[in-house]
């Protein structure tokens, strides 16, 4: 719930009021790591904690979908798993095995990452700034050509492989709402996220994620 807050509050992000929204969330997010995710690692430090993945997998890929979410902002770059598990290794006892996120959660959660940047996308070019949206496009577009050359050799994979149809569906609204503003200008930024079947959206139905 607390990384999901996070998101909205990136989402707010503008021109006009970056570096305000980057640094409320940067503090948020540490609060949900040093209050929640520690709370986590104390209490599953010592025990098989792989086993017991899902009872606390949804919150970790919420978790990785805020921060991978806030260093897109940021930088402009993705946030790997490694970069995210060294964050955690202060929170853990060092005489017992870290708590770390797994690879699966980590994708699980990226894969809930391009529904937001397709969010961000679509605001962007409603807000003008078409060069920004273009940029999350190509992002996008190259997490999910990395991701499809990896999924069908995962094993546990079927909550992923459904997230990969969602995560094509978010490619192309993307693709879309940028080529359309490139190539008929301006006359559609008010079309942008209504459900007209008649606009440029094609009737790509809204992605629920």
């Amino acid at each position: 719930m607390n990384s999901k807050k996070v998101i909205f509050q990136v989402h707010r992000i503008s021109k006009n009021n970056r570096e305000e929204v980057l640094e409320k969330a940067e503090k948020d997010l540490a609060a949900v790591r040093d209050q929640h995710i520690s709370r986590l690692v104390k209490e599953l430090q010592g025990t098989d904690f792989w086993k017991l993945r899902r009872a606390y997998s949804p919150g970790v890929q919420e978790y990785v979908e805020a921060v991978t979410f806030f260093k897109f902002c940021q930088t402009g770059t993705l946030l790997n798993l490694d970069e995210i598990n060294a964050s955690l290794l202060p929170l853990s006892d060092p005489s017992l095995e870290p708590l770390q996120i797994n690879l699966l959660d980590y994708l699980l959660g990226l894969a809930d990452l391009t529904g937001e940047l397709m969010r961000l996308a679509i605001g962007r070019i409603s807000d003008g700034e078409v060069e920004f949206a273009e940029r999350i496009c190509q992002f996008v577009r190259d997490i999910y050509r990395e991701l499809t050359l990896v999924v069908p050799f995962m094993d546990d994979s079927s909550d992923m492989k459904t997230k990969m149809e969602t995560m094509l569906q978010s490619v192309v609204k993307i693709e879309n709402a940028c080529f359309s503003v490139r190539v008929r200008g301006s006359e559609y930024i008010p079309l942008l996220g209504t459900g007209d079947p008649s606009s440029f959206l094609l009737g790509v139905s809204e992605v629920e994620l």
